[in-house]
């Protein structure tokens, strides 16, 4: 009867301590999978193309070290500049998503009969591909037989080939870009406007607010989580643009679509210049870090706030 006593008492002396060690350790043990692709699979390509950056390599000889070469000959390559500024344009217009997004949400978010249909119309440009989508608005814009100029015919209007036209081209393409990316900012918003506290809504009634003001002053800060992530997205989707452009212009016409995405395609795939297509892609990757790491900190300073 004693040793089963001492055996009861060790056995409840050691098992919190063994429990509070598992509850470390598991977390890590299902991570672990998860963590090693990460680092082979992303972590370990973008330390490498940092390093090619400072090689001048065509992918099959033996490589030469050339240190910054590369960085400073884009700054002297006006292609360069080029992509840079249409990558400018894109995020800033591509942010165009997020009010259209939540109009659309808002507008959706009520219950009538077939809304559930409207919101899967609305939702079904974000599942088609990008190449589908760039293939789609290509014709679209086609100055012979597409349905914009059709439709510009009807009021007296010429063909414009917009594809074709150094100034409107990029403009073209990142109308094509946010069809798919308002229909993913207006599911985040729907989702988000689930979750918005009904009781609150009807203090503000009971205070007259209406309108603008009651989606400024209590809709919106509840939707800040769903702002936060439609906001990154949209942001490194605008960021890496890629095949939208490449399926629509690739890159043209004379190079004036071009964005440092495809950019570093062409230099790296069809001049075999790996060196320099890594040394744009450590510039794009270092641009996304930016932005991202900037609108990080804003979001943890405003919990701090609140908090």
């Amino acid at each position: 009867m004693a040793v089963a006593g001492e055996t009861e008492a060790s056995t409840a002396y050691v098992t919190p301590r063994s429990r509070w060690s598992q509850q470390r350790i598991a977390p890590w043990v299902f991570l672990a999978p998860a963590l090693l692709f990460f680092g082979v699979y992303v972590i370990y390509p973008i330390i490498q193309s940092f390093q090619i950056a400072f090689f001048d390599w065509d992918g099959f000889s033996e490589s030469t070290w050339i240190g910054f070469g590369n960085y400073e000959e884009l700054l002297d390559d006006d292609r360069f500049w080029t992509a840079v500024w249409n990558n400018v344009l894109w995020l800033f217009l591509f942010l165009l998503a997020l009010p259209i997004g939540l109009a659309l949400a808002l507008f959706l978010n009520q219950t009538v009969f077939g809304i559930r249909l409207v919101k899967s119309l609305f939702f079904f440009p974000f599942v088609i591909s990008q190449v589908v989508v760039g293939l789609v608005f290509a014709w679209f814009y086609d100055p012979a037989n597409g349905m914009l100029n059709q439709a510009l015919g009807q009021f007296g209007l010429g063909p414009t080939a917009l594809l074709s036209d150094e100034n409107t081209v990029t403009f073209a393409i990142i109308a094509a870009g946010l069809w798919p990316q308002v229909a993913y900012c207006m599911i985040l918003y729907l989702t988000g406007l689930n979750s918005v506290d009904p009781e609150q809504i009807e203090a503000a009634r009971l205070d007259n607010a209406r309108g603008m003001k009651l989606l400024w002053f209590v809709v919106l800060p509840q939707l800040r989580p769903a702002t936060f992530i439609a906001l990154v997205v949209t942001m490194i989707g605008a960021l890496r643009s890629f095949d939208l452009v490449q399926v629509m212009t690739d890159g043209g016409p004379f190079g004036q679509s071009l964005v440092l995405g495809l950019f570093m395609y062409h230099s790296a795939l069809f001049e075999y210049r790996m060196g320099y297509g890594a040394a744009i892609a450590t510039v794009l990757f270092l641009i996304m870090s930016v932005f991202i790491a900037f609108f990080l900190w804003r979001m943890v300073r405003a919990e701090r706030r609140q908090g």
